[in-house]
This record gives C-alpha cells, structure tokens and sequence, in this order.
C-alpha cells in the first residue's frame, strides 16, 4: 500500500474511532452482562451540582512532630469509616498544613455523618487499678453480633496475635474482678472475669441497638485516628445548579464548540476541520479522564477550567496555522510548511501549557475546595490540550498532505 493509501486508512480510523468513541460517551453501552454508562452518569458531581455537606478538622496541637504522617493517617482513617458506611463518592483531603476537608455529596444525615469521622474511637480495656491492658490496635477485627435469643446485640472482636496473650494475661490475673472496657475515655461496660479468656476473642455488651452496635465495630475496626483533632467549619451545602440548569449549560458549551470549530474552518479551512476533529478527540478524552481518575469531581469552578482548557487548546491550534500559514507565504511546499510551522510554534505552545499546569498544581496544593476542583479540571485539560496539539492535530496535517491535498489554498484563506 503506497502512502496516499496508508494516509486515507489512518484518517478512516480515526474519524470512525472518534465517532464511536464519542457516541459510548454519550449512549454507554450493553453487551450482555456487561454494561458501559455514559461518561456522564459516571463523572462523580460535586457539592455545588448535588448538595451536600462538608466539614473542616483541624489538628489540636499543629506543632508536634510527624504532623504530615499523623494527618495522612488520620485521611486514610476517616476515608475507611465513611466507606463502612457506603459513601463512596466522599472525598477527605489534607487542607493546608494542619486540616482536613472532608466533602460528602447526597447526605440526608450530616450530623450523623459527621458524628462518625470525627470521632477518635480510642478502646481501652482496663483492670480494676486503671492499668491499660489491652487497645484498639490489639483488635484484629471488630463485628455487630446477636446473642443466642437474638434480642441483645453486642460487638465480638477478635483479637491479634499480641492481644490475644495479653487479654489472656490479664484476665488470668483478674478472676473475680472487673475489667472495665473505655471508648474515648468513657465507660461502656464492666464486665467481671470469671475465669481466663484464652481464645483471643472478646465481647463487648451495653444494652447496644443494631445501629449502635454496627456503628461502634465500625469505628473499632477502622482503627483510632491518630491525631487530636477539632472540628473547625462544617456547613450543608445546597445545589446551586438544578438538573435543567445543567443540562442548559451542556447545550451552551456543545453549540459554543461547534461555534468555535466553524470559524476555525472558515479561516484555516482543511486545517481548521482536522482542528475540530482534533478538538473532538480532545473532548472526549478530557472527560473520559474526569470520570475515570479517582478523586475528581465536576464542580461549577471545574466547568470553569474545562472551558478555560479548551480555550488554551484552540489558541495552540491558531498558534501553530498561523505559523504554517507564514511559511507557506514565502513559498515552501505544504509538508515543509507543516513541519516548520509545528517547529515554530512548539516553544510557545510549551511555555503557555507549563506556566499554566505549574498554576494548576499550586492551586491544588494550596487550595480548598471549589479552587482545588478549578485546578483539577484545568490541570487535566491543558495536560491533554497539550498532546493532541502537538501531535494529534500533527498527524492529522501529516495525513491529509500525503493523501495530496496540497494546495496552500487549501490551509488558509
């Protein structure tokens, strides 16, 4: 197959490959069992498109040592409880030096909710003079349990290796006496031993509901936080943005795109449509990447950094015809044009998306919030404006020169 050929196949592909693409992110798909949602339904929203509630911890003493450690513990934490409790779509992040941001969207319960991540969830089992002698991280796992009527329910641990000798120990020296169990310094039950508990299993009792009793294994299992911490802000966040609104705001931005592409065409011509066939692959991709990267959400300041990247995108687009365009005015055949034209613009190109993915970062350390969800978006979007610029929107040029469209006529009004 000579060139022209290759050239006509890879164009084939692409084209059909975007419009398939495209259409599973709009549709999704089923295969038998097998079932692909719309990238739409799968872009994880935000607190300001789904209310919610969000809440800010902050440490106690902000100057102790392995503060950074003692906060990614306390994340990690925090993260677990919350998943126990099916929010998945909740995200915990470090805020600043020395807070943590907790945002859960679709909460019905935020007292509730919040109830469960701030709370230390320190075990203590003590003998009668206040020894400590066994912990929450002597417990291998933690479950909400009936007892053999099925009207009481309890919380059976078991523990580890360590725990077990040590509960064995301690409840060998204890028989007759009272072991007494503390959550975050509060007793909940007394028990008295009675003889040796060997087996590393231990029960914890107090007239417990199920939701009680589920609540406090939970807590248990997910280990005490690390970290004194204090609430510091919390607030239930309604939608700004109804479902109509937003809807609205997808048809804006999909005619404000054709806009674009039709005035792209309608000053570079054949290069302004493999543009617009570029910024296709370059939507579709942007957001494929906001549904499928944990952690991201689509907020009202993150539409704002798509739009501001797909902004950037076209002006590397116009940066690099308008090169081309140059170079074809002193007479070089449509090949050489390109490859001059690309290698003109590439510096400008590259500076203008670094300085800008060096903002996003600095915004995303440095902020909170609806910032952090600006840079997300931004920093995603210049990323992959910056790749299909270069060398999409390149091999695309490169196909249609060697197809044998060459006229300079062609590339520019």
């Amino acid at each position: 197959m000579n060139r022209k050929g290759k050239d006509i196949l890879i164009l084939a592909i692409v084209v059909a490959l975007t419009v398939c693409v495209g259409l599973l992110a709009i549709n999704g798909a089923q295969i038998g069992k097998w079932r692909l949602k719309p990238v739409g339904s799968a872009i994880s929203l935000g607190l300001d498109l789904r209310g919610g509630v969000y809440a800010v911890y902050k440490a106690k003493d902000p100057n102790q040592a392995d503060l950074d450690s003692l906060i990614e513990g306390t994340i990690s934490i925090m993260r677990t409880r919350l998943s126990d409790k099916g929010y998945n779509e909740a995200t915990v992040t470090k805020q600043g030096s020395d807070r943590i941001r907790i945002e859960i969207p679709d909460v019905q319960d935020p007292a509730a909710v919040l109830d469960i991540i701030g709370t230390p969830a320190k075990l203590e089992f003590r003998t009668s003079d206040g020894t400590v002698v066994l912990t929450g991280d002597d417990v291998k796992s933690a479950t909400a349990v009936t007892d053999a009527a099925g009207s009481e329910y309890k919380v059976r641990l078991v523990l580890n290796d360590s725990g077990k000798e040590a509960f064995a120990k301690a409840t060998s020296e204890s028989i007759g006496k009272a072991i007494s169990i503390y959550l975050d310094d509060n007793e909940i039950s007394a028990p008295t031993v009675n003889d040796a508990i060997t087996g590393g299993e231990a029960v914890i009792e107090g007239n417990f509901t199920l939701d009680y009793a589920r609540e406090l294994a939970s807590l248990i299992q997910s280990g005490a936080l690390p970290l004194d911490i204090e609430q510091d802000e919390v607030s239930a966040v309604s939608a700004t943005l109804g479902v109509d609104v937003i809807d609205r705001a997808v048809l804006a931005g999909v005619i404000g795109v054709i806009l674009v592409m039709l005035f792209m065409i309608a000053v570079y011509r054949l290069s302004g449509v493999m543009a617009s066939l570029a910024l296709a692959i370059y939507i579709i991709v942007v957001f494929y990447c906001m549904a499928l990267v944990p952690g991201i959400q689509l907020t009202l300041p993150g539409i704002a950094g798509i739009v501001l990247a797909i902004g950037m995108a076209v002006d590397a687009n116009v940066i690099i015809f308008e090169r081309i365009r140059e170079e074809l005015k002193t007479g070089r055949g449509i090949e050489s044009a390109i490859n001059r034209g690309f290698k003109n613009a590439l510096s400008a190109i590259i500076d203008s998306n670094v300085t800008t993915i060096i903002a996003s970062f600095v915004l995303m350390y440095f902020g909170t919030g609806s910032i952090r969800g600006f840079a997300n978006t931004l920093f995603i979007g210049v990323v992959v404006s910056m790749i299909t610029a270069i060398f999409v929107t390149r091999a695309l040029l490169k196909c249609v020169a060697g197809i044998g469209f060459t006229n300079p006529k062609l590339y520019s009004r």
